[in-house]
């Protein structure tokens, strides 16, 4: 019975959002009271549920979220993602630009989200592929792989962290195996799928682009701009603090919490721990993205404050979905799925990865879609002692796929890149598929190791 609500409650999720248009994080709620009215969850508790799902989920993610769309806003307006961008371009050469697009999308993409990178980007790489007489799409298709696979994989993005943070999972392992993952996802989806692209739609990459679709554009030149150095180390603070907390616990502790740390145990745990990780970045950001380029403080909060504008529905949507998440546990439905599939011979990340498919595909959202399928897996994982960052990182990949009209991402893709439908779907579809199914290939591989 559990388990039918759950299905009945997907399709009403789907069915406010698709066919009413109603906004994610309203029908998000509407959804968890009416599934928790069908779990038999008391009445005076389902507002407890929910009120739970999204003080529990925001509560660890607001700083993280917030601080890191602030130190993105910081690097991009400062100028740090073009120098970064340009400098790597112009260092591998026309040969191997493909790469150096790669390269640069991957730093920028670890500093700012999916949507923020790829409106920053697009401009460079239109810049980039008239330059070299190269298609636009030549360059594009990297690009989104790179900004794909950081956004799907990596912390501290949206996805990635909120997963950890529902399924208790070390956030430096999952960096530290992402990165593993990431690197042939991007290099199937990226360089390797444009030759096959190139002969599915030869049409597409004779387009030109929209330009006009991003808007007005902020020009920089180049000698204005911070150093690469320094735009490169700001972009991967967060990456590195986190980096070095693994790695100490690794190397020194084996990987295990020591019983009686010492002082440097607990200094290094606690600059490791996300929100710390995310404040110290930010207040280096502050001072190398502004104060450094003699910027005043109201410029550099002004810059701050839009930088929260722009991520205040994504918060909600990701508290909506702790809200779901929470009420399908308090009704019971976790233990149903464990129950499910307590006789089958199926490995929990991929059954993991199947639900996160599923709920892409139906609903868009990658946010949405992982974090209840860590809801739905979480009793497994613990049962079957799967370990927690190579769910994140499975759960992360099947949100990935089949990316259609659905998502925003997809239209933004058709848009920027002048594709029809049918070739958006042949390219962005394809790509996003690519990584998702690459990902879960490495994430297989790695559990037979880890």
């Amino acid at each position: 019975m559990a388990l039918i609500v759950l299905v009945l409650g997907i399709i009403l999720l789907l069915f406010l959002i698709i066919k009413l248009k109603l906004n994610t994080f309203l029908s998000l709620v509407i959804t968890s009271i009416a599934v928790g009215i069908g779990l038999g969850i008391p009445l005076t508790k389902i507002a407890t549920s929910v009120q739970n799902g999204i003080g529990s989920q925001l509560g660890v993610l607001s700083i993280v979220f917030g601080f890191g769309a602030m130190l993105g806003r910081l690097v991009a307006d400062a100028g740090g993602a073009y120098r970064i961008a340009h400098t790597l371009i112009d260092k591998f050469g026309k040969k191997r630009l493909q790469i150096a697009i790669v390269l640069a999308s991957f730093i920028i993409g670890l500093a700012l989200f999916f949507e923020v990178g790829i409106v920053l980007l697009v401009p460079i790489v239109f810049a980039i592929a008239m330059e070299a007489g190269v298609s636009i799409l030549y360059l594009g298709i990297p690009m989104a792989a790179a900004l794909s696979v950081t956004h799907g994989f990596l912390p501290p993005h949206p996805a990635p962290t909120a997963i950890s943070a529902v399924l208790g999972a070390n956030v430096g392992h999952v960096l530290l195996y992402g990165v593993i993952v990431a690197i042939p996802a991007v290099l199937v989806a990226g360089p390797l799928f444009v030759k096959v692209a190139q002969k599915l739609v030869p049409d597409a990459f004779n387009r030109k682009g929209n330009l006009s679709a991003l808007g007005p554009q902020k020009k920089f030149k180049l000698e204005e701009t911070p150093s690469f150095g320094i735009s490169v180390l700001t972009s991967l603070f967060p990456v590195i603090l986190m980096a070095i907390t693994t790695i100490y616990d690794l190397t020194v502790n084996g990987g295990q919490t020591p019983k009686n740390p010492s002082m440097l145990d607990s200094i290094v745990a606690f600059i490791g721990t996300p929100s710390i990780t995310m404040t110290i970045s930010l207040l280096v950001a502050m001072y190398t993205m502004g104060w450094a380029r003699r910027f005043k403080t109201s410029q550099i909060m002004k810059t701050l404050e839009e930088a929260v504008k722009s991520i205040a529905m994504l918060l909600l949507v990701i508290g909506g979905g702790g809200a779901f998440k929470q009420v399908l546990i308090d009704g019971g439905v976790g233990d149903a799925v464990m129950n499910l599939f307590k006789g089958v011979n199926i490995s929990p990340l991929l059954l993991g990865w199947v639900i996160a498919v599923v709920l892409r595909i139906a609903l868009g959202s990658a946010t949405v879609a992982s974090l209840t399928a860590a809801g739905l897996v979480l009793p497994l994982m613990q049962a079957a002692g799967v370990n927690p960052a190579l769910m994140v990182l499975a759960i992360g990949a099947g949100s990935l796929a089949a990316s259609h009209v659905n998502d925003a991402g997809f239209w933004m893709f058709r848009e920027y890149f002048d594709l029809s439908i049918k070739e958006t779907l042949a390219t962005w579809t394809v790509l996003e598929t690519l990584i998702s199914v690459v990902g879960l290939i490495c994430v297989l591989i790695l559990s037979v190791f880890i």
